[in-house]
């Protein structure tokens, strides 16, 4: 969902998913909750940070992340109209640094984004930073497109099978929680900060 240039020329810029992937599916699927710290990581347009943003109220907190300018600016306008006071919008490129403190949440998902950090091999500095902000025990939940040809989605060659997402999780240290279809053509994998 935010802008990820790789060296075999694979950019995305921030287009959404939100009409092939369900928001709410998905923040169920990580058992967001009223009160819970969430970070959407690579949020694009926000859709998902919008609909995490009416889960966890007032007594919680939404941390919106992306590189590309434009689609936050979606985001912005979209936070405005809805007069929602949790949610926090950053520009940061993840592969450089993430401006948050350590430990500050519970729960982040990172989703149509982790293919173009592994193909443009910055997954060290990225998942690196994603624990720096994760407290002890956080879901960290990556949504993928299937690797199967055609659209939607990048190309086949940069697409990661499940298993390829498990390996990277597990290398960084993440302990696998399981892997579950999300909708008509991603997968979710769910694992936690050790």
């Amino acid at each position: 969902m935010g802008v990820i240039t790789g060296k075999y020329g694979h950019k995305h810029h921030g287009k959404s998913s939100q009409d092939i992937l369900d928001a709410n599916k998905i923040l169920m699927a990580i058992g967001l909750v009223e009160g819970d710290n969430f970070i959407d990581a690579g949020c694009g347009d926000g859709f998902i940070s919008i609909a995490a943003s009416k889960i966890v109220k007032n007594q919680g907190k939404v941390y919106s992340l992306d590189v590309y300018e434009p689609s936050l600016d979606i985001l912005r306008k979209k936070i405005k109209q809805n007069e929602m006071e949790n949610i926090e919008v950053i520009q940061a490129d993840m592969a450089i640094a993430i401006p948050l403190n350590d430990e500050i949440a519970n729960k982040c998902v990172m989703a149509n984004v982790l293919h173009g950090f592994a193909n443009e091999g910055t997954l060290n500095p990225v998942l690196s930073e994603i624990k720096r902000i994760l407290q002890p025990g956080a879901t960290f939940a990556v949504v993928e497109f299937n690797k199967v040809e055609g659209p939607p989605g990048p190309p086949y060659n940069v697409r990661l099978s499940p298993e390829d997402v498990e390996m990277i999780l597990e290398e960084h240290k993440f302990s696998i929680g399981g892997t579950q279809e999300i909708g008509k053509y991603h997968y979710l994998v769910e694992s936690f900060k050790k």
